[in-house]
């Protein structure tokens, strides 16, 4: 009985932060294999000039990409979150100080995702209501307060463990090893504990995935076309 018990606690612990996991409310994370579409994403920015490189690098591709971005970078780098927009990439909500949500108050949740969203706001004006759990992590109260907020919870089914890479090779092998169609991809175009986090290892290893998959036949589309195209399927 006690083992049953702390088998279960385990199994909501990796719930909490599984990307995957749907026991505390559905988040989109893809479609199923097979398709031909794929969604790169990019957390914790903007990231001045590292955000700018992959926006440099998705243009050579003519590649889309969706930015979950931390609302209090939004405000210290405007003019990067505004250029993203501008080139036609899809901004999500990522909070505004990038805390776990597992252990926040639902007071302090309904506030992050709203400054967020009011810093998003005022900088390119109306955008998606895509919300990304700040190190995928959120307990049942973190998803009703979003969908009470409008706001649809993304997660991913792959990643590249950027965050911890040694070189861009580390980060594309991560990723090719996942990749079955219709993914949705977590990369980093910047780093929560402030700005100035180096990407580039990221930034190159983009730039590989994307040819790489290119000639293959694959697309690369923000998640919001992934969902068009899992509505249509349905």
């Amino acid at each position: 009985m006690v083992a049953g018990a702390a088998g279960a606690l385990v199994s909501a612990g990796y719930q909490s932060m599984a990307p995957t996991g749907q026991w505390y409310g559905r988040t989109f994370t893809g479609l199923r294999p097979g398709s031909k579409k794929l969604a790169l994403t990019f957390d914790d920015g903007p990231n001045g000039e590292y955000t700018l490189k992959i926006l440099e690098v998705l243009a050579k591709h003519n590649a889309l990409a969706t930015f979950f971005m931390i609302g209090a970078f939004v405000r210290k780098q405007p003019e990067i979150a505004l250029a993203v927009a501008k080139a036609g990439h899809v901004l999500g909500n990522h909070s505004y100080t990038h805390p776990n949500l597992i252990f926040t108050s639902r007071a302090k949740t309904k506030s992050e995702l709203e400054i967020c969203d009011q810093a998003l706001r005022e900088v390119v004006g109306e955008h998606s209501r895509l919300f990304r759990p700040p190190f995928g992590g959120r307990r049942p109260a973190s998803l009703q307060i979003a969908h009470q907020l409008g706001l649809t919870p993304v997660m991913w089914n792959v990643t590249g463990w950027d965050w911890k890479a040694s070189s861009a090779e580390y980060i594309e092998t991560k990723i090719v090893r996942q990749i079955r169609g219709g993914n949705v991809i977590l990369l980093h175009d910047g780093g929560h504990e402030r700005l100035g986090i180096d990407r580039s290892l990221t930034v190159t290893a983009t730039d590989r995935i994307i040819s790489r998959y290119k000639a293959d036949g694959y697309q690369f589309v923000t998640v919001l076309d992934l969902m068009a195209k899992a509505e249509s399927t349905a």
